[in-house]
């Protein structure tokens, strides 16, 4: 099967062995792969483990048609429409863990599912789970106009927050967020960004961070905290390492809390996507939780796709089609 792989000298698109499904495991053929930041240290073979290898397919998210199931595999069958995430997305067929097959909603395009996976589990997991959002409170989506911050601003509003403020510094892409429920915008190269915060809460500061940037920006939301407010830790494409004022943080009681799927088990991430389908699934089935699409680009044209999410040319998400 044709797939697109890390390599040292960059993502190649080769002819790979097509992978078999272990018991718990479903094979899909698949019919479009999202794009993720996380896909271009993957091309160069630089992920983490299971996703990065050299020579083996990349890719986080993926819709298609299932083929084969394992013979641990619960409610699904071959032939049935799903989104899947995991690794290997980047290829003509790609295996899936059962817990995180998802049957796609009648009448939505394999393109439109393979935008979502990720964007739901991450957010739901950062806002609901570890972010213990309640209605009524504020919550600031640092690096709000990625796919996954804008998922972010629109589960926020969906779940009751009051009051959801989204932070970019491209000056067209803030003009757009307040389309996904963004009630105030901001541009975190304002120094003066979480005084504005501030104001925007009365003073009292921001419940909820969902912190995608890091780096630089984590001492800049300690400030625009509220006291017992909670720090989401996403990502960080700022960098993974910055000055702290650890006395403002324990003076405001925050929750600093980091996340990620790399150390989670299969159970874990089972559990993910049964509490974002418990509370969400509805709202995807209606359409009210959507993603746009940048822009298609057939998998040969991987390289060129990647290239398009590396110079930020892109608003939405960017998926492949095979």
């Amino acid at each position: 099967m044709q797939a697109g792989v890390g390599t040292e000298s960059g993502l190649q698109v080769r002819e790979v062995p097509q992978p078999k499904p272990k018991p718990n495991e479903v094979l899909v053929r698949v019919r479009a792969a999202g794009l993720n930041r996380a896909d271009l240290n993957a091309a160069r073979a630089k992920g983490h483990p299971g996703h990065g290898t050299t020579g083996a397919p990349i890719g986080l998210e993926w819709a298609g048609e299932v083929i084969e199931t394992g013979a641990e595999a619960k409610g699904i069958k071959a032939g049935d429409r799903v989104l899947c995430s995991g690794s290997g997305g980047y290829a003509e067929y790609a295996v899936c863990d059962w817990g995180r097959v998802i049957p796609m909603p009648a009448g939505m395009s394999f393109e439109v599912a393979a935008s979502l996976s990720l964007a739901l589990l991450t957010m739901h997991d950062a806002i609901v789970t570890n972010g213990r959002l309640k209605p009524g409170e504020s919550v600031l989506i640092q690096g709000a106009s990625s796919g996954v911050g804008l998922m972010g601003l629109m589960i926020a509003k969906f779940m009751g927050a009051a009051l959801v403020i989204g932070t970019s510094t491209n000056e067209e892409r803030r003009k757009r967020l307040k389309e996904f429920g963004a009630d105030l915008v901001l541009d975190t190269r304002d120094p003066n960004w979480p005084e504005e915060a501030l104001k925007a809460t009365g003073g009292k500061g921001v419940n909820l961070v969902v912190d995608m940037v890091s780096g630089p920006m984590a001492e800049q939301n300690v400030k625009a905290s509220a006291v017992l407010g909670r720090i989401v830790n996403v990502g960080r494409l700022g960098g993974t390492r910055a000055e702290f004022d650890f006395d403002q943080h324990a003076l405001k009681r925050i929750d600093y809390v980091g996340v990620t799927f790399r150390t989670r088990s299969i159970e874990e991430v089972g559990e993910i996507v049964r509490r974002m389908r418990a509370d969400l699934w509805d709202a995807v089935i209606a359409g009210k939780l959507r993603l746009p699409i940048d822009r298609t680009f057939p998998l040969q044209e991987a390289p060129a796709a990647q290239e398009r999410m590396r110079a930020n040319a892109h608003f939405g998400k960017i998926v492949l089609t095979m």
